[in-house]
């Protein structure tokens, strides 16, 4: 296939970038809960009956594979749970940032064997969840700051933006399975 026949950013951000709605709603938070929850039952479908030259597929041309679209929400899905969990316990704490890029990279990341990563899904998965529909209002305003951009967060918006980012790579994943990685 020829990449310049694709748009770049929508293979990129093929369900667009996160929008923040103004104002919260009870039915924004229940539907992106949801999303996080149905999110480990998706990837395991996604994946469980894929070959080796499948999970080394890419979403797009220098993008990552497959495999490595796994290994990363195993990662930063372990990361925002103990982030929530350093909100829930400390006032307005810094979040520790660390270089998702690198951590793809590493040999775990590498890895053709997703099963310890879907493990690690499902299980946070299930706690995050639990936790987050203990959440009133008081749990939801509940703040953090990231030291790289100096933004404050706060959890229910941080919720949306996960939400997000499960269906973000979910659509990766098809993405690269329908065009058979050929970018």
């Amino acid at each position: 296939m020829e990449s310049e026949l694709f748009d770049l950013e929508k293979l990129k951000f093929p369900i667009g970038e996160f929008q923040k709605p103004n104002l919260i709603t009870t039915d924004n938070l229940k539907n992106w809960i949801a999303i996080i929850e149905e999110f480990p039952s998706k990837v395991k479908l996604l994946t469980e009956n894929l070959s080796v030259k499948e999970l080394n597929w890419i979403y797009r041309p220098d993008g990552w594979k497959i495999k490595q679209l796994i290994h990363h929400c195993a990662d930063s899905h372990m990361n925002s749970f103990i982030r929530f969990k350093l909100a829930l316990t400390e006032e307005m704490p810094i979040i520790k940032p660390y270089e998702e890029d690198q951590w793809a990279e590493l040999q775990d990341g590498l890895a053709d064997d997703l099963s310890a990563s879907v493990l690690i899904i499902e299980g946070v998965h299930a706690r995050w969840v639990y936790l987050l529909k203990s959440f009133g209002e008081k749990e939801l305003k509940r703040q953090f700051i990231h030291p790289a951009t100096n933004k404050i967060s706060t959890l229910e918006e941080t919720i949306g933006m996960y939400a997000w980012h499960c269906n973000h790579h979910l659509a990766h994943i098809e993405q690269a399975l329908l065009y058979k990685g050929q970018f």
